[in-house]
């Protein structure tokens, strides 16, 4: 006969186990919900720019492209600059692709096709440029490739048919996350060479506030990209960097995802309190399509190209011509100060 404790200890251990073995069990979900939401933004993010071949943009007739301009001594260091058939004065757009800070490259289709196309056809020249990535450059440095290639662009657009006035930035992704930390606190652009631009275009970054996505439940990816140190996140950090010296920004972001339109809405009301004009376009797309769709026909570019005109008037009537309309108009959310 059991002692009068026994069915308790028995009932504990037999409790402690079934514990364990469900801990287990959540713990293995766990880290097959952790492998399924890596896949997920490997599928729905900039890496997903690394699997198009190179060079493998049909370029429309009459369109010049330059292919691997330099703009330092690593290999990576590189931009393509897409022509229209006459330059003369002609506005930049400049573009960074995303890729999780380590992949991506600049000819990548849904980094350049319908942005070259709709453009380079509309009197822009298009610019797409590489830099270095992960374990080479850290985010920082990588910032300081785009600035430094940004100054080269610039040198060179006279002898190209470019205004070097009147560039705009964009960026997807790891790219919007980059272009951003320089459009927040252009200081550091400035600094190595590059004068001022128009604006600048982020497009779905979910690292606008580093240290707001290195607090929560985040991605390993950004662990590679930002490590343990917080005073690191705050260096990379565009919302942190915020100053009043900003130049005018767009961020768009897709309602699909739980973190991207939260820190837009953050970093545009941030914004406004410095009197920085930040404006927020929400779309309805994925994560790729967001980067794959501008450019194409529709009302996600026109709302774009709303933000564009409104920085200049001759990108305006550049644009304003093309579309057959003189009033471009967008959807675009503007905080108040």
């Amino acid at each position: 006969m059991l002692p009068v404790d026994e069915p308790h200890r028995l009932f504990r251990a037999f409790s402690l186990a079934i514990a364990l073995v469900l801990m287990g069990q959540l713990a293995y979900a766990g880290s097959i919900r952790d492998r399924i939401m890596e896949r997920y933004l490997a599928e729905h993010s900039g890496n997903i720019e690394h699997d198009d071949a190179s060079g493998s943009v049909p370029l429309p007739a009459g369109m010049q492209l330059l292919r691997d301009v330099p703009y330092g001594k690593d290999e990576q260091q590189r931009m393509d600059v897409y022509l229209p058939r006459q330059a003369a004065g002609a506005p930049v757009i400049f573009m960074v692709h995303g890729g999780g800070w380590h992949r991506g490259d600049k000819s990548s289709k849904t980094v350049v096709e319908n942005k070259m196309t709709r453009w380079v056809s509309r009197g822009f020249i298009f610019i797409s440029t590489n830099y270095r990535l992960l374990p080479k450059a850290d985010p920082l440095q990588q910032a300081q490739d785009i600035a430094h290639a940004l100054a080269t662009a610039q040198d060179k657009a006279a002898s190209w048919g470019g205004d070097p006035t009147k560039f705009i930035l964009m960026g997807h992704s790891a790219g919007a996350h980059l272009v951003a930390l320089l459009a927040a606190s252009p200081t550091m652009a400035l600094r190595m060479g590059a004068r001022p631009w128009l604006g600048t275009i982020s497009l779905d970054s979910a690292a606008l506030d580093v240290v707001q996505t290195m607090e929560a439940r985040h991605l390993r990816l950004y662990d590679q990209a930002f490590g343990s140190d917080a005073s690191y996140w705050e260096k990379v950090s565009p919302y942190h960097a915020l100053a009043a010296n900003a130049f005018p920004f767009l961020t768009v972001c897709s309602t699909r995802r739980s973190d991207s339109c939260q820190q837009a809405h953050e970093f545009a009301a941030k914004a406004a309190s410095l009197k920085v004009r930040a404006s927020i376009l929400e779309q309805d797309l994925s994560h790729k399509e967001i980067n794959q769709q501008l450019g194409a026909a529709g009302g996600y570019t026109d709302s774009v190209e709303s933000f564009m005109g409104s920085l200049d008037a001759s990108v305006m009537r550049k644009l304003a011509n093309q579309s057959g309309t003189s009033n471009l108009t967008g959807h675009l959310i503007q905080p108040q100060p």
